[in-house]
């Protein structure tokens, strides 16, 4: 009964902000980690971000450190993915997922994925 719904994709201009969000149900582990990917056409997915469910820390892929942070509100059973100064090259599927213990952002043992929304950077 795991699922993990994404949504706040959308068209926007180069320089612009969008916050994407994944509402998680279905599971109550007490350790695991909530992914953010992406896949651009032609690319492979790859990893954006990731939050511990233990403290909240996080890790970044390189191409997005200090742009983008990811948050949760536990309240809501949601993570978000704040995305600013935004760049054509960020135009991909954006897929949340959820694996079991540490907080990595390989695609590697992520076992439950979202239905991923759209990000379009563009003028």
């Amino acid at each position: 009964q795991l699922q993990l719904v994404e949504s706040g994709g959308g068209l926007v201009q180069p320089g612009g902000s969008l916050r994407l969000s994944c509402a998680a149900s279905g599971f109550t582990w007490n350790h695991y980690a909530i992914g953010w990917f992406r896949q651009a056409p032609g690319k492979e997915r790859e990893g954006v971000g990731c939050i511990s469910s233990l403290d909240g820390s996080t890790n970044y892929a390189d191409s997005v450190k200090g742009r983008f942070t990811i948050s949760r509100d536990n309240a809501k059973n949601t993570v978000y993915l704040q995305m600013n100064s935004l760049k054509p090259e960020d135009t991909a599927v954006y897929y949340c997922a959820v694996r079991w213990l540490g907080c990595t952002i390989g695609t590697h043992q992520y076992a439950y994925w979202g239905q991923g929304t759209q990000v379009t950077v563009s003028s």
